[in-house]
């Protein structure tokens, strides 16, 4: 199980965001000043994988938490609802891995903290389900063993759908996903188009597919 750190004073921000964060698997601390920050990180048994950091906190400033979080090799995502953009540049010098000015969103937010721990190597690099492996790492994806050459919009749906098996996905849900990691705007056919592709490369019988499964007006589907 993942750790997250969130440092952040406002109960109206910190709640619902572990919640969400809760809901997809992580564990949560919360610190809502700076010192309680740094205690939490200087703590022997801390071992945290990220930490989401507010910038402006009661005590003092999320740059002070970013140094101590540094030392102990905890990677950092500040979370501010200041979008001066000489703040977030400062906040990228001193080497911060993304900056997220809030209100955010729920999938933008979950797809940059997953991308910040794989960057650091927090996930695991090699997915595998039946004869298909995807060594995100590397951006590469197999199939019985043998490389499939996918463009990088297919590499990123098939990177969604093994993350998440048995996990429906709706097509609005795929263009917000898509969206986010990519930066590209995505069209309703565009995504047809690349789940077509996609299935051509992955599935035994692409006109019978056991991998990626189209529920009735609903969206889509990973696995049996």
């Amino acid at each position: 199980m993942y750790r997250i750190l969130i440092v952040e004073d406002s109960k109206e921000i910190y709640e619902p965001l572990s919640e969400i964060l809760k809901e997809e698997g992580f564990y949560i601390e919360i610190a809502d000043t700076q010192r309680a920050a740094v205690q939490a990180l200087e703590k022997p048994d801390a071992d945290f994988d990220l930490s989401l950091v507010d910038l402006v906190l009661p005590d003092g400033h999320g740059f002070s938490v970013y140094h101590v979080a540094e030392e102990h090799s905890v990677p950092v995502i500040f979370l501010t609802a200041n979008d001066d953009e000489y703040m977030i540049e400062g906040g990228f010098r001193m080497g911060a891995d993304d900056y997220i000015c809030k209100p955010y969103r729920k999938r933008e937010l979950l797809a940059r903290i997953n991308r910040t721990l794989s960057k650091h190597g927090r996930l695991n690099a090699e997915i595998t389900y039946k004869n298909l492996r995807l060594d995100s790492s590397k951006g590469t994806a197999y199939k019985n063993g043998e490389e499939l050459f996918l463009s990088r919009l297919e590499y990123r749906l098939l990177l969604l759908f093994m993350n998440h098996p048995g996990q429906l996905f709706t097509r609005d849900s795929l263009f917000e996903e898509i969206w986010n990691i990519t930066g590209e705007y995505i069209t309703d056919n565009t995504l047809t188009v690349h789940v077509k592709r996609l299935r051509e490369k992955i599935e035994d019988d692409p006109q019978e597919p056991i991998y990626i499964q189209t529920v009735r007006g609903m969206g889509y589907k990973f696995g049996e």
